[in-house]
């Protein structure tokens, strides 16, 4: 951010992330404490100064321009470090034939191994482990789209072999690897479409868990997005998923402990984890669930990947807001968005 983006940006919201310790802002802002002559990242563990005490700057150069000095605790320049090791360790990692060793990417940022993977998780949501896996599952996905054949997808996405692949991906993946490409072929799917206080709901689920979750649509909809799957309308089996779900969306909140079988590329995926860690009764603002996935500057790929999300209320994307608090969008329309935000308040 430069000074006149923090100009810009609505003070009280810079004041809230220091208040809150809010890590996802860390690297975006640094907070001059005109009393004690420092500045300090939004996180900064010290007792929080008087507010007519405290003016906001882009980084660090621009704090040490006015004559304040960096915070011994928290060491905010520190955090452009982080950020230069964390995406030279990216670049290893995408360029790499064979994962790398944890050891190996902290070496080459000079940290310990275990500081390392703290700064890589805080600035991606992923340890580098699982970040190379979501690479590798985002690359398989797009050479299956390519080729259509599976065994050369997964020789295209840097798995050795299939075992590899399969390994890797167990777990993971809900439907099989050519399922994807094939339109969910081979994947029995069940559904039901239910009454519930906010409209007719559309539930389907695989025996992963649920796949879609959607408003004011019907299996003919879901036959586009999967037109190879066996659609099965849901029988007694599939009553008391659905009963769970239901109350989930009454309660929305309340249903964390739902299986899910749901796919994205790795920034996608990092986006749905973020939205699923924002307590009920919170909200945050398409800004920040960018700079907590650690792309501070891809708030318009974070807006996408959450409206990406095929599971609503269970991915609770309804708690994106903008960064003046009004709602932004919804799928299926504000009226609904504020309703569950309505009943997530305390």
């Amino acid at each position: 951010m430069t000074q006149a983006m923090i100009e810009a940006l609505d003070e009280e919201e810079c004041w809230t992330a220091v208040r809150l310790r809010d890590r996802a802002f860390d690297g975006g802002f640094v907070t001059g404490v005109l009393s004690t002559g420092i500045y300090c990242r939004p996180s900064c563990a010290a007792r929080h100064p008087r507010r007519e005490n405290v003016r906001f700057f882009s980084d660090g150069a621009a704090a040490r321009g006015a004559g304040l000095r960096p915070c011994l605790r928290c060491c905010p320049d520190d955090v452009a470090r982080d950020e230069r090791a964390v995406l030279a360790a990216i670049a290893a990692i995408r360029g790499a034939e064979q994962p790398l060793a944890l050891g190996n990417l902290a070496a080459r940022a000079g940290y310990s191994p275990t500081h390392f993977q703290r700064v890589f998780a805080r600035h991606t949501g992923l340890s580098p482990a699982a970040y190379a896996r979501a690479l590798r599952a985002e690359r398989m996905t797009e050479a299956l789209s390519d080729t259509g054949r599976v065994t050369d997808a997964i020789y295209e996405a840097g798995f050795s072999g299939p075992s590899r692949f399969y390994a890797a991906s167990e777990g993971r993946l809900g439907m099989a690897a050519s399922a994807w490409v094939n339109g969910g072929q081979g994947v029995t799917i069940r559904w039901a479409v239910v009454a519930t206080s906010l409209g007719q709901m559309l539930v389907a689920a695989t025996d992963k868990g649920v796949c879609r979750l959607s408003f004011a649509e019907g299996p003919e909809a879901l036959a586009r997005r999967f037109p190879k799957a066996e659609l099965v309308e849901g029988g007694e089996d599939f009553a008391a998923l659905l009963a769970q779900v239901v109350a989930a969306v009454e309660t929305p909140g309340s249903g964390s402990h739902i299986p899910l079988d749901v796919r994205g590329t790795a920034f996608q995926e990092a986006v749905w984890r973020e939205l699923q860690r924002i307590p009920p009764g919170e909200t945050r603002s398409y800004a920040q669930i960018a700079a907590a996935v650690g792309k501070p500057g891809a708030v318009r790929a974070a807006g996408s990947a959450n409206g990406a999300n095929a599971v609503a209320v269970l991915i609770p994307c309804h708690r994106v807001v903008r960064s003046d608090g009004s709602l932004g969008g919804y799928a299926y329309g504000l009226a609904i968005k504020q309703e569950l935000l309505d009943r997530e308040k305390p």
